[in-house]
């Protein structure tokens, strides 16, 4: 599959994200291994620093130990002495151990272990010579004390190179922490504008999609409004020339009678002229209905009508201009006698709807018109027995120009139900449908009862 450019743009912003993703959280991993390092680094010049003290303070407790014991010759002093001294190189082994990988501290370590040496021997030695003269006993508290200096200077250079290692520790984990944060910005920042460019793309493509859509449905309703234009033109053609060649023929044929025509045959094809020119008349109608409904301009106008005489009337009109005649029955099912309903669109309703009747059904057949009120709507229903409609062009049945099949050469526009429709939805009422071919149908209109008045 070939890629378009923008979805290699796309891939490629997604990877580039990820990777800067990836570098900044392999970045924070080594800044946060760093960190580690630094406070293991920390926590164990602190236990250096501890030690130092430990050994000054074990130091400085075998001294006063010692001074005690000479000055007041008290055996407790003199085992204070010991316990310092003996604990003394277990200190110092402990640093050792800590400063086993400081190359530049070992060697002030060995110091400090000599000195520490040399004062325990001074220390043991003046315990020795306290009985003896007071000159010698003076040098030698000199040369400890001389120690103690020495001792105290090689702890305090211990302690600074500790300390300064401390802060170059910390400086470098206060380093590192600026430094993440820094990435992190930079590649939440990079990232976000990465997101954002693809996010840019991915809706400019939506649009062109929808673009391409909205075009594709322009198109499909012109071929769509093309056809139906075809249709309605070939119906109108078809429609107005079938009429409109009977009423010439028959004039044309009375036209050229002498006076051997039967008064019977003159009528016969004046009924014929009359009859096409109702079908022509019915066609404009429905067209012009059809065409001001689209257009918002069909204007609903109700006003109070008998029900009664209206249904009556109707029928007496549509059995007049139709020939064959079928027989249509009115029925009444309730006592509502008047409403408040559009005369010229219920004519056009029902009109529509028994004509449809008695095309579509077979001669002699009875044709029911009930009229029913109920407590919310009033009721119109055209019942027939003729040849039914399919189910599957029942979705389609108020729609212009659809026939169904089963109509073989059955004459009609496809115009009829769809005026029917129209004006059933300009008085804000519903009309359902029961077919079965070769069975009948049933149409019924409900009307809200909101629109009409009862006596």
């Amino acid at each position: 599959m070939k890629w378009s450019l923008e979805r290699k743009w796309i891939a490629s912003g997604f990877g580039l994200s990820f990777l800067l993703m990836g570098i900044v959280s392999f970045i924070s991993y080594q800044n946060a291994t760093q960190l580690i390092e630094s406070s293991n680094k920390v926590k164990h010049t602190h236990e250096v620093m501890k030690s130092l003290i430990d050994i000054f303070a074990t130091l400085t407790d075998a001294e006063a130990g010692r001074r005690g014991y000479i000055l007041f010759g008290e055996r407790s002093e003199l085992k204070r002495y010991d316990q310092a001294i003996q604990s003394l190189d277990a200190k110092v082994e402990k640093l050792q151990q800590q400063l086993a990988d400081d190359s530049s501290q070992q060697q002030q370590l060995m110091r400090l272990k000599v000195l520490i040496s040399q004062r325990v021997e001074l220390s043991k030695k003046s315990l020795n010579l306290q009985q003896v003269g007071k000159s010698t006993f003076a040098i030698q508290a000199t040369r400890i004390n001389q120690t103690r200096g020495e001792i105290r200077q090689t702890l305090a250079q211990l302690q600074a190179r500790e300390e300064k290692l401390l802060e170059i520790s910390v400086k470098h984990s206060q380093q590192n922490i600026h430094n993440r944060m820094l990435i992190e910005f930079l590649g939440t920042v990079l990232s976000f504008a990465i997101l954002l460019a693809v996010y840019a793309l991915l809706y400019q493509q939506l649009v062109k999609r929808q673009q391409a859509e909205a075009l594709q449905r322009t198109l499909a309703q012109e071929k769509e409004l093309s056809e139906l234009k075809l249709r309605f033109f070939s119906m109108v053609s078809h429609e107005f020339r079938t009429p409109l060649s009977i009423i010439l023929g028959s004039a044309q044929l009375l036209a050229q009678s002498n006076q051997q025509w039967t008064e019977e045959k003159k009528v016969k094809n004046l009924h014929r002229i009359q009859s096409s020119a109702r079908s022509m008349n019915q066609l404009l109608t429905d067209i012009m209905t059809l065409t001001r409904a689209e257009a918002g301009k069909l204007e609903f106008h109700p006003e109070l009508i008998d029900l009664e005489a209206f249904c009556l009337n109707l029928i007496e009109d549509i059995q007049f201009c139709n020939q064959p005649q079928h027989p249509i029955k009115f029925v009444t099912q309730s006592n509502c006698t008047h409403a408040q309903l559009d005369e010229n669109l219920l004519y056009s309703i029902l009109s529509n709807l028994l004509s449809n009747a008695i095309k579509y059904s077979p001669e002699e057949l009875d044709i029911l018109l009930i009229l029913r009120c109920e407590s919310d709507a009033i009721l119109f229903q055209v019942k027939d027995s003729g040849i039914g409609i399919p189910s599957e062009f029942q979705q389609h049945l108020f729609e212009p120009f659809h026939r169904a099949e089963n109509v073989s050469k059955i004459v009609g526009t496809g115009l009829g139900l769809a005026v029917v429709k129209k004006c059933v939805e300009l008085h804000q009422g519903e009309i359902y449908v029961e077919s079965e071919v070769c069975v009948g149908t049933i149409f019924t209109v409900k009307i809200p009862q909101y629109n009409s008045k009862n006596n």
